[in-house]
């Protein structure tokens, strides 16, 4: 299995169920800094020296997403960048959650 950074986020179109905690493990031990809160969505903090710093993130997310058709929340304050990640269309999580997550996380090396 390639590492999901690797992986490509696929468009979800609804009706397709939410991931069951069980199948959320496993994905969740390949992106741990990420939480998972109640299995609902990813949410992970940034922290960064700056305002300046912390927008150049957003920036780099925000182009990543546009790339990939899956946008996260984004939350920007002085020094600090939240994201939330879930699938929309079925207000859960999809193995695409978590992909993107992998990616955003290549995105602050």
């Amino acid at each position: 299995m390639n590492k999901l950074s690797e992986q490509t986020c696929l468009p979800c179109r609804g009706g397709v169920p939410a991931l069951t905690a069980r199948e959320l493990a496993p994905l969740h031990a390949q992106v741990p800094a990420w939480t998972i809160h109640d299995g609902h969505h990813l949410e992970r903090r940034f922290a960064f020296p700056d305002f300046v710093s912390a927008l150049a993130f957003v920036n780099r997310v925000g182009a990543l997403a546009e790339e990939v058709g899956h946008h996260p929340d984004l939350y920007l304050a002085w020094g600090k960048v939240e994201v939330k990640i879930w699938t929309h269309k079925i207000d859960g999580l999809t193995t695409s959650d978590f992909v993107l997550a992998a990616k955003i996380d290549t995105l602050q090396a």
